[in-house]
């Protein structure tokens, strides 16, 4: 079965200073099944500790490098390492020395809705809209995201 891509949506969105993704594909033009992203985030950026309940996460790394933490796993992935974290498995990310691109599939989809809901469409950004922290949790949270922990925080830290 073939899926509509729609061309006069927004696809390109802003989280903050330092993070820029382009949905390649959204949920509907899978019929669900999965979703793909490719998002750079700037040297240093770090994740909240979180895990998502719907969907697991896979990374290809295109440009830089990517410090993971997911559950007892602690690795770095560099420039064409790939990596899956399961639905379910706390988790945190830190973005090396000169920021990072990958690409991301999330299965089932959702990863696209929470940067649809919560992000800045590029084309608003010089229109002075900002990207505020609030609505991405509540977004997180309505599509069975937890975050467990602030930025910096890893798997079994105290916070």
């Amino acid at each position: 079965m073939s899926s509509v891509v729609h061309k006069d949506r927004d696809r390109a969105f802003r989280l903050g200073e330092s993070t820029f993704t382009t949905i390649l594909a959204f949920s509907d033009e899978t019929e669900g099944r999965h979703d793909f992203t490719d998002t750079y985030q700037g040297a240093g950026h770090r994740t909240p500790l979180h895990m998502h309940t719907r969907y697991e996460e896979r990374f290809w790394v295109v440009e830089g490098s990517l410090h993971v933490w997911a559950g007892d796993e602690v690795l770095t992935l560099r420039s064409g390492d790939f990596y899956a974290i399961a639905m379910g498995t706390p988790h945190a990310l830190q973005m090396g020395p000169t920021g990072c691109r990958a690409l991301q599939v999330s299965s089932p989809a959702g990863l696209s809705e929470l940067i649809r809901r919560a992000g800045i469409p590029e084309r608003l950004v010089n229109a002075g809209l900002t990207f505020t922290p609030e609505p991405f949790g509540e977004v997180a949270a309505d599509l069975g995201d937890i975050i467990l922990g602030p930025p910096g925080a890893v798997p079994g830290s105290r916070t």
